[in-house]
């Protein structure tokens, strides 16, 4: 089997479906802004504060090259992950690709009290999700396959993720 990615925003479910899928199937899920924490000694909110987004942007694409070593792997990425069009190519090219696609309403009830999301440190509403989504639509949507997300609990994301595998 090809590698998984799973892309979208952030609180759409990735890290957890991840998860619950390389039990599933058996196969390392890895976390890549887990990933960059763990080499960095911080939080992905103290590299944004501390350095810039494009810095931390060129540490997530050195990070995600060095997770293609081996096939079999479910990777998820940052919500912003998929901006960058080398990582793009990269991740289209030697993986399946899912867009695990959620509404601005859900996304705010999923990470209303998580103050660990750089982007919206001082703006967590649903318009400034909404323009985020908005911003970055047309890229996830180059993704193999897209999954809605709104309504349904890992499980059931994670068993339409394999059905459409």
């Amino acid at each position: 089997m090809k590698t998984l990615s799973l892309i979208g925003m952030m609180g759409c479910g990735k890290t957890t479906i991840a998860k619950l899928l390389g039990i599933k199937l058996n196969i390392t899920s890895i976390d890549i802004d887990f990933l960059i924490e763990k080499r960095e000694g911080r939080t992905i909110s103290e590299i944004f504060s501390n350095n810039g987004e494009n810095y931390f942007r060129d540490i997530e694409k050195e990070t995600l090259k060095n997770a293609f070593i081996s096939e079999n792997n479910i990777i998820s990425l940052g919500g912003g992950g998929f901006e960058n069009p080398e990582t793009q190519n990269l991740l289209l090219k030697n993986s399946t690709v899912i867009y695990l696609k959620t509404s601005a309403e859900t996304i705010l009830q999923r990470i209303q009290y998580n103050s660990d999301r750089p982007l919206l440190k001082n703006e967590m509403t649903i318009e400034k999700i909404q323009e985020i989504i908005n911003k970055r639509q047309k890229n996830y949507e180059l993704a193999h396959h897209i999954i809605l997300t709104d309504k349904k609990n890992p499980n059931q994301i994670a068993e339409e993720i394999l059905g459409v595998l």
